[in-house]
């Protein structure tokens, strides 16, 4: 079977493709079968740059191709996708559940308040897991996430005092269960073949954004710690991600500087130095040119 270079595959913004209520959301929520009626049953091969989602079936069957592997199961399952990993389904029409969309800083900054309590490598495997191939304690912790989730979902339609925080604490709570089950299913993701070096570079380079975006490193700073080149590095994001590395970086320092206009009230002068920016002006200028807008019309826009 040839499969289809990554380059040739789709990214999806869950925010402006589908849902354009709030395009740079960081978490969001949708049934399986209202997804499925947009993208059709037959979904095509695509990735999502940036998110982890994870599906939870409670009813039906799905065909999945999921990081090069082929699943088939009956519900209840669920289906974990780590960010940029390719994957396609076919799901009969009875077929639902749920589907949580989140970007990957804000679960990377829930495991960094959990020290300790998870491999390194639990965010970066994909997994097909069928509740009935998981130890019967299991059925406790797929029963929270599915509860969770629910509460997510009644919350995500809401606006009400507290909307944000509550969303954030459903969300670490529903990925807490999630990684459970994982640790459970783990004995059968090491069957799994190893990782394309060019994917565990470029998740390892997101790491790294990840941990010093705000430290305004050069490339050269970021290929050196990953022990290649910089022009490997900007090759490797370009397959991975369609964007120069460059972009990686500046996309991640601007989704932090939306999240601080929008969700706090510091000043736009402090907002550049948080975000590691000598000067307010040269900010102002970086942020404008990316979005079209003022950082100060920006939060004003948000607040109306």
């Amino acid at each position: 079977m040839t499969v289809a270079p990554v380059q040739a595959i789709p990214d999806i913004h869950i925010g402006r493709v589908y849902d354009q209520r709030d395009p740079e959301c960081e978490i969001h929520y949708e049934t399986f079968g209202r997804l499925a009626q947009f993208f059709g049953r037959n979904t095509p091969p695509h990735r999502h740059y940036c998110f982890y989602q994870v599906h939870i079936l409670v009813k039906g069957s799905i065909r999945l191709n999921l990081d090069g592997q082929v699943y088939g199961g009956a519900a209840p399952l669920l289906i974990f996708t780590p960010p940029t990993i390719p994957h396609s389904f076919y799901s009969e029409e009875d077929t639902d559940g749920h589907v949580l969309t989140v970007r990957q800083e804000v679960v990377r900054s829930w495991y960094r308040g959990m020290p300790g309590q998870w491999p390194d490598a639990l965010l970066r495997e994909a997994a097909f897991i069928e509740l009935a191939s998981l130890p019967a304690a299991s059925g406790e912790d797929f029963a929270a996430l599915v509860q969770t989730v629910e509460l997510l979902q009644r919350e995500a339609d809401r606006d009400a005092k507290g909307h944000s925080a509550l969303l954030r604490a459903l969300g670490e709570s529903a990925f807490i269960h999630l990684s459970r089950l994982l640790l459970a299913h783990e004995p059968a993701a090491a069957q799994r073949p190893e990782r394309s070096e060019d994917l565990r570079l470029f998740l390892s380079f997101c790491d790294l954004v990840e941990a010093h975006f705000r430290d305004h490193l050069t490339l050269t700073d970021y290929a050196g710690r990953l022990l290649i080149t910089e022009a490997r590095l900007n090759d490797i994001c370009r397959r991975m991600a369609e964007r120069p590395s460059k972009e990686v970086v500046h996309e991640r320092l601007l989704q932090e500087a939306r999240r601080l206009l929008l969700f706090s009230a510091v000043p736009v002068s402090e907002i550049s130095y948080q975000l590691g920016f000598a000067d307010p002006a040269y900010f102002s200028r970086f942020f404008t040119k990316r979005t079209g807008t003022p950082p100060s019309q920006f939060r004003l826009a948000g607040q109306g």
